[in-house]
């Protein structure tokens, strides 16, 4: 049976606004700044806490092209030589790091690989960095190695060289099966690129393989998404993952919004949750789970991510690279975001750290609730155990007001979220927040 086919309100909604934001963070990014730079220089020269799981983030920030949803920080007008410096200080920052009282001598748990596209750049290149970073800091038997592609870079040999540096989770960014949506959205690749790769994939055995969707692309319909849903299934990958698209600031759809040239139609929210809702509801017909918010996994048992899931416990994480974030020991930063700045800072060999804020237990403990809510639940004794705080109490309020609303359900031990609030999930959490971030811009 197939959902009906939703209303729609004319040329353009203002349902999907600028400004929408997917929740990553605690405090928001608009509260990190400059004065507090001397707090990374006092975590750094102090050891870990024992008890902290540590991963390490690596960015890649080089594309094809600029998707015009994108607001990371990339790259798609540099030449080998200059991708060639970029890995070189990368390799660089990661040897200073490993030098630090707070860095020196650990393991880590999971290692990501994320961009940008990682599978942009040549083997050659990427064997260099893995070589230099793993003599700093060894990753030899680490749980999960994540490495982001894009169908169109990748080519039989370089699928081999990204599973033989260690890769143990590929995430393929398809996005969408329609090649006008493709074009229109300014993705780099085309469906038959899909096709092309997923044999070099499949003989290459990796352990996990996630496949990325994303709801509500400019000129999606009902018909195209239900295709699109369709060849999923038929793939059968190990997680799917589906992002709802939102528009912060700096896209290039954004900028046509604002200065009123974008005159195409946009999907709502709630046509995007329909649009979700439907490809969860298809996925779980062939026996797959929910594992959070955006993922679907064909097994709980045996398929798992690690990354997102000790980000979410609160592990530490070092980001490396232009405009990466880390958190160490209770303090948040941010690299530069300049190629320049980057790469002069690493010649001198200096950090190039941008800004930073250190958080309080409270803002600890605010922003695990928030990112945890994202599984779709909370194990309340583990708030109890690890902060002293009896969430159901302390937030009693914002937990009453989504229940009234249908958002979640609670019980004694645990809260879990309804579908209804899973599909908006990033829509709730700024009710937990605390007064003086309520309103703020998130970035």
């Amino acid at each position: 049976m197939t959902k009906p086919e939703p209303a729609t309100t004319g040329a353009m909604t203002l349902d999907t606004e600028v400004g929408s934001v997917f929740v990553s963070n605690y405090p928001p990014f608009s509260f990190w700044d400059e004065e507090h730079m001397p707090a990374i220089d006092r975590v750094l020269a102090a050891p870990p806490h024992p008890q902290a799981d540590f991963g390490i983030y690596l960015h890649i920030p080089f594309c094809r092209k600029r998707c015009k949803f994108c607001y990371f920080r990339v790259f798609t007008d540099k030449n080998s030589s200059e991708i060639g410096s970029y890995v070189d200080a990368l390799g660089r920052e990661i040897e200073l790091y490993a030098t630090m009282p707070a860095i020196a001598g650990r393991r880590p748990k999971f290692v990501y690989f994320g961009g940008g596209t990682p599978s942009f750049i040549r083997a050659s290149h990427l064997q260099a960095l893995v070589d230099r970073a793993q003599a700093a800091i060894p990753w030899t038997g680490v749980e999960e190695v994540s490495f982001e592609c894009e169908p169109g870079t990748l080519t039989e040999t370089k699928v081999h060289a990204i599973k033989d540096i260690g890769v143990t989770r590929l995430s393929l960014g398809i996005e969408n099966f329609d090649d006008e949506i493709l074009r229109e959205n300014g993705r780099a690749h085309l469906s038959k690129e899909i096709g092309r790769c997923m044999p070099w994939i499949e003989a290459a055995g990796f352990e996990q393989l996630n496949i990325d969707l994303i709801a509500g692309m400019v000129g999606e319909r009902w018909e195209t998404w239900r295709e699109t849903v369709a060849k999923t299934v038929d793939m059968m990958a190990d997680s799917v993952t589906i992002y709802q698209m939102e528009l912060p600031f700096n896209t290039r759809y954004s900028g046509r919004i604002l200065d009123g040239t974008f005159d195409t139609e946009l999907a709502t929210w709630e046509t995007k949750r329909a649009w979700q809702d439907y490809a969860f509801e298809e996925l779980a017909k062939v026996g797959y789970e929910v594992s959070s918010a955006y993922t679907m996994v064909r097994s709980l048992e045996t398929t798992h991510f690690v990354y997102r899931d000790a980000v979410w416990d609160g592990c530490d994480m070092l980001g490396t690279g232009v405009a990466s974030f880390s958190h160490l020991s209770g303090v948040h930063f941010q690299n530069v975001d300049g190629w320049g700045e980057y790469l002069a800072s690493l010649r001198d060999g200096r950090l190039p750290l941008g800004r930073a804020l250190p958080t309080t237990d409270r803002d600890r403990l605010i922003r695990e609730l928030i990112l945890q809510l994202k599984r779709g639940y909370l194990e309340v004794g583990n708030f109890q155990t690890k902060f002293g705080v009896k969430i159901l109490e302390e937030f009693a309020r914002p937990f009453a007001e989504l229940a009234e609303l249908g958002m979640l359900e609670l019980a004694d031990d645990s809260v879990r979220l309804t579908r209804r609030g899973l599909l908006q999930v990033d829509t709730l959490l700024p009710k937990f927040y605390d007064r003086a971030y309520h309103g703020a811009r998130y970035t």
